[in-house]
């Protein structure tokens, strides 16, 4: 841990809440996956502290653009969590914030999010608002155009915009070594002249007081930084991966026993006498009603329109597409009957 003095209790136990919180929502999505409720969905279990850590650094004003893996982080800042199991269902839904939260729809193409970031967070700057944007990418971006584009353009703007990194070692089944030669992603900081920053990413507060940081140098007009959260995803890819074709699956059983953050907390927690298992369950039964609602929210919501597909991938209609859905239209209609 680091700068612990500099953090009260109520804080880090707000840091525990929320990473619990996310834990047990991934938790639940894998099982509703399972169950036919879900589709295709995207695991992040083990980079809690990460995710947690970063959103809990933003200012309200602020911008967060997400990968497909990030939505612990979306959660943590203030996304609706029934519109969160919508989008993983592949309702468009699920991909509009809150009023008044800056939160992006997730990126699925690798690294693109990363230049709306640094364009969105010059916008800001030339407003001069104040307000500052956060990039999240896993370590596969950083092979991508894309993240060299981002750090070359905020490097000589001076955006505001924080380039997070969250290393799990793996770019689905490709390990680091295999797609970098460099020891980190941190020191790749130094070709765009930026502040490079490797962190333990598996530190609640660690991260949090890095990424606050970053922002603050961000909104004095210093320009962006690039931090890489050093971590590890215990489960597959996604539901559709099987992680044991491409690696050990003995370590994620030893870091769930070593290095787990939500873990790691804990004993903090209890060396401070900040801990007691009433709170800890008070915190279970909140968290586990939220998700339950969340869900049945979710199980209500109107069926989606097929007309979707279709009407809005252009701002004029054009006769392949109008085809295609005359096509299926009359597929659909034939299946029902």
């Amino acid at each position: 841990m680091c700068d612990e003095e500099m953090l009260d209790v109520e804080q880090l136990k707000s840091f525990f809440y929320h990473m619990l919180r996310i834990r047990t929502f991934d938790k639940k999505a894998v099982t509703l996956q399972r169950q036919g409720r879900l589709g295709t969905y995207a695991l992040f279990e083990g980079q809690e502290a990460a995710q947690v850590g970063s959103a809990l650094a933003l200012q309200a004003g602020d911008w967060l653009f997400p990968t497909y893996r990030d939505h612990g982080a979306t959660l943590t800042f203030g996304a609706n969590m029934a519109r969160t199991f919508l989008y993983w269902n592949g309702r468009l839904e699920g991909c509009v914030p809150p009023e008044g939260k800056r939160i992006f729809p997730p990126a699925v193409p690798i690294a693109t999010q990363i230049l709306h970031a640094v364009g969105v967070s010059m916008t800001e700057k030339r407003k001069k608002t104040g307000n500052a944007a956060i990039a999240y990418f896993g370590d596969g971006a950083t092979s991508e155009g894309d993240f060299h584009e981002g750090l070359n353009f905020g490097s000589v703007f001076k955006t505001p915009t924080v380039f997070f990194c969250q290393n799990n070692g793996y770019a689905i089944s490709v390990p680091i070594e295999k797609q970098m030669n460099s020891e980190t992603i941190a020191q790749k900081a130094v070709a765009y002249g930026i502040p490079g920053i490797r962190v333990d990413g598996n530190d609640c507060i660690a991260v949090y007081k890095t990424v606050q940081q970053a922002l603050e140098r961000a909104r004095s007009g210093k320009g962006p930084t690039l931090i890489e959260a050093v971590t590890w995803r215990y489960g597959a890819h996604t539901t559709a991966d099987d992680p044991t074709k491409y690696r050990d699956q003995t370590q994620s059983d030893e870091n769930r026993k070593t290095n787990d953050p939500l873990k790691r907390l804990e004993m903090h927690l209890k060396e401070i006498n900040a801990w007691t298992d009433n709170w800890f369950e008070e915190l279970q039964a909140k968290i586990t009603a939220e998700i339950n609602n969340a869900v049945e929210e979710m199980e209500a919501f109107s069926k989606p329109d097929v007309n979707d597909l279709f009407d809005h991938v252009f701002a004029t209609p054009v006769w392949p597409i109008e085809e295609q859905k005359a096509r299926y239209l009359d597929h659909v209609k034939g299946v029902s009957s």
